[in-house]
């Protein structure tokens, strides 16, 4: 009885997809066909049917598991500790100042390689 509930449960999903791509494909062809329509009707009707596809795609599964994967993810954000602003600058210079380190040892190290190859070479 279980498989039964759940291959209905998974075709009623299929179902509910196809109704996402349908309403989709219905605001970008939408948008296209009534091109000469008031930008504001044509992109309030766009974000209408954007939002019932998702309505439709929040109702499946996988569109649950979505919304509690985002849920969980914003309750993690809110629990990191963010560096101030002082921080943030002094890491940035120190990036900074690293990577132009770094770039002058490899600009030099470019610059002795070539002056060995040209003198290997003779060119």
């Amino acid at each position: 009885m279980t498989t039964n509930t759940e291959s209905q449960g998974n075709s009623l999903d299929i179902v509910k997809w196809g109704l996402v791509v349908i309403f989709l494909a219905a605001a970008i062809i939408g948008n296209h066909y009534f091109a000469e329509a008031s930008v504001v009707a044509r992109a309030f009707g766009v974000v209408i049917a954007f939002a019932i596809a998702g309505l439709i795609a929040s109702q499946t599964e996988k569109g649950k598991q979505a919304l509690t994967f985002a849920r969980e993810a914003q309750i993690e954000v809110r629990k990191v500790v963010w560096p101030t602003r002082q921080e943030a600058l002094n890491t940035t210079f120190i990036v900074l100042a690293a990577t132009a380190v770094l770039g002058l040892i490899l600009w030099g190290l470019d610059a002795v390689l070539l002056r060995i190859v040209n003198f290997i070479t003779g060119v």
